[in-house]
Parts: C-alpha cells; sequence; structure tokens
C-alpha cells in the first residue's frame, strides 16, 4: 500500500543511495564556487534528516545517532580512497545540516503552535 510514510521511506533510500554515490565516487565536477562542498554536505544532511524524520518519526537523538555515524563513516571510507580525503569540517557540514533542519521543524511547529490560537 503506497502511503506517504512508505514515499518518505522510498525516498530515502534513493537518497541514502545517491549520497553515497557521490561522496564515494571520483569527482569529476568542478567547484563554482569555495566551499560548494560544504554547502553539499549541509544540503545532504537537511533532506536526509527531513526525509528520515517523515519516514520514521524517530526520537530526534536516534535521527541524530544515525545520520551522525553516517556522517563519520562517509569520511572513515573517504580517508582509504586514493582520490578523496577526509575532513572534520565535512562531518561539522554534516551535523549542521541535520541541526538545521531540526532547527526549522521547531520554529515551524513553535509558528503553527501560535497561530492556532489566534481567534
Amino acid at each position: 500500500m503506497i502511503t506517504y510514510k512508505n514515499m518518505f521511506k522510498l525516498a530515502l533510500v534513493v537518497a541514502v543511495i545517491v549520497t553515497s554515490y557521490l561522496v564515494f565516487s571520483k569527482p569529476n565536477y568542478p567547484q563554482t564556487f569555495s566551499h560548494m562542498d560544504k554547502v553539499g554536505h549541509l544540503g545532504s544532511f537537511f533532506a536526509l534528516s527531513y526525509l528520515a524524520h517523515y519516514a520514521f518519526k524517530p526520537k530526534w537523538f536516534y535521527l541524530c545517532a544515525a545520520l551522525g555515524s553516517y556522517a563519520i563513516l562517509i569520511e572513515l571510507v573517504q580517508s582509504r580512497l586514493p582520490y578523496r580525503s577526509a575532513s572534520t569540517a565535512d562531518v561539522a557540514a554534516d551535523f549542521a545540516g541535520i541541526g538545521l533542519f531540526y532547527l526549522m521543524n521547531f520554529s515551524i511547529l513553535q509558528y503553527r503552535k501560535i497561530t492556532a490560537k489566534r481567534p
């Protein structure tokens, strides 16, 4: 049966596969601006957080632990690839993406709570 939750689960699987491909493959794209890689990490982990949140509705600390582990795993694998390098700044950008999702999600929930109380 197709439900919103199942659609988010499928989208999450696709996003993890695409993200993994991008971070493990040999880069063949130009850096159009400085720190483009960090923006990509932040955006990817924001999207992964969004999809995981709506796919499973986990407690925030489980999602942070799972995605944080994935972020660290990515860098450990990249440190072993001859055409990639590991970076703590990438992990920081990943965690910033997760944090940004929760900050925006919290802000939206607070806004909805405030506007629901208005007569």
